[in-house]
């Protein structure tokens, strides 16, 4: 037998910190899933809480990519009937030797080879895998579905990828053109305007006030342009610094939430994240509350977090989450309707994977026609710049001219 420190979530949703008794890791596993509660930390007593990691080894953060690489391959090798410490071996060989995934996968198979349990192990690198994950994978781990589990994951994995490669891929053109026109009235200003300064004041004729005003921009962009970039840089530390306030930021994003277009593509974009998650977590057989604490902390606006933190603590005292999520607020009436009827038919995980698929595409939607508005406004916008300052020298030139005349 062997004592174990275990921090694990009740079916209320509270946070528990115990000492166990048991055979081994997988008993214990058994023996609390038999008491409804959901495991997030499980360590031997002989060893110190923070000796989590071997000594000399450090946390490697790994990409998204990689993540997904790691867990579509173990499951398919799981799948595939191979036990977890070969399939591990199989994997050592798939990922280069140079990689942090190699290492991070090397360390793995060294802690399963001594006995832990997969979600363990994964525990161990620190900030490598999520709290998600590592609840999903013993959620797996207690159900005997390891291998089901990671296909989940990987597909869950796999469309928050892709969700956020087609929004990022959406704002690559905005975003071009935007540091595209802001380099074309530099360049206008800087060295294009300041040739026309020396003929206009040799003219000996006061300037119109557009030419001057222009005049002015460009020597401003070319004497204090270094000023410019040191204030540019203060201002954005200072708005880090101002949002890492939780009181602030909680601020700040509900302002966003009351942009027109933005709030609602924001919203959707949360919705879809909520439900998608959740219906993952849920069909691995994590029970709602304790899901729902793990879902909120994958939810990025702090509005919409505390939101969901709202709908958990009613949840509670009884009743049904879409009751609790009405009652907290933001939640779209087309979701809360859908999670409703979820309940009602028993089928709340289908409904939720149903849910993701269309907040996914209205986000897609809502991106498309934010930027269908906003790209016009720039081109319109660099135009009208661009065309002031041609204007303002043309109208000094042929004052010139008729002071020549």
């Amino acid at each position: 037998m062997a004592e174990f420190l275990v921090k694990a979530i009740d079916r209320n949703g509270q946070k528990i910190e115990t000492v166990r008794i048991a055979q081994d890791e997988a008993a214990l596993l058994n023996q609390l899933r038999a008491e409804e509660l959901l495991p997030i930390k499980i360590v031997p007593a002989d060893r110190q809480p923070w000796a989590l990691l071997r000594p000399g080894v450090r946390s490697q953060k790994l990409r998204q990519q990689e993540v997904l690489a790691f867990t579509r391959e173990l499951a398919t090798l799981l799948g595939a009937g191979l036990p977890l410490d070969r399939s591990l071996k199989v994997l050592l060989e798939l990922f280069p030797q140079d990689s942090s995934l190699h290492k991070v996968t090397e360390r793995i198979l060294e802690q399963v080879k001594s006995g832990s349990q997969l979600s363990s192990a994964l525990e161990n690198e620190g900030e490598a895998f999520s709290r998600l994950y590592i609840s999903m994978i013993r959620a797996g781990e207690a159900g005997g579905a390891l291998a089901a589990v990671l296909e989940r994951l990987a597909d869950y994995l796999e469309r928050s990828r892709e969700l956020r490669s087609s929004v990022m891929t959406a704002l690559i053109y905005p975003a071009i053109l935007m540091v595209m026109a802001g380099l074309s009235l530099v360049v206008l200003l800087a060295f294009v305007v300041p040739q026309f300064q020396e003929m206009f004041a040799s003219a000996g004729k006061e300037l119109p006030v557009p030419t001057r005003i222009v005049i002015a921009l460009a020597d401003g962009i070319r004497s204090y342009g270094w000023a410019a970039l040191i204030l540019l840089f203060v201002g954005i530390r200072g708005a880090q610094i101002y949002l890492a306030d939780p009181v602030h930021r909680l601020g700040f994003h509900r302002l966003l939430l009351r942009v027109p277009l933005l709030g609602d593509l924001i919203v959707r974009l949360e919705v879809a994240r909520f439900s998608q998650t959740l219906s993952t977590l849920l069909t691995a057989g994590v029970s709602l509350l304790p899901a729902l604490n793990i879902v909120r902390e994958v939810i990025g606006n702090t509005v919409l977090r505390a939101t969901v933190s709202e709908a958990a603590e009613k949840l509670k005292s009884g009743g049904d989450i879409s009751v609790a999520l009405e009652q907290a607020g933001h939640f779209p009436v087309m979701a809360l309707q859908m999670i409703r009827m979820g309940e009602e038919t028993g089928h709340l995980p289908e409904m939720l994977a149903r849910m993701s698929e269309i907040y996914e595409g209205e986000v897609r939607t809502a991106v498309q026609r934010l930027l269908t508005l906003l790209e016009p406004v720039l081109i319109l916008g660099l135009g009208i710049a661009i065309a002031a300052i041609i204007m303002s020298i043309l109208v000094a030139v042929v004052s010139v001219n008729e002071l020549a005349f």
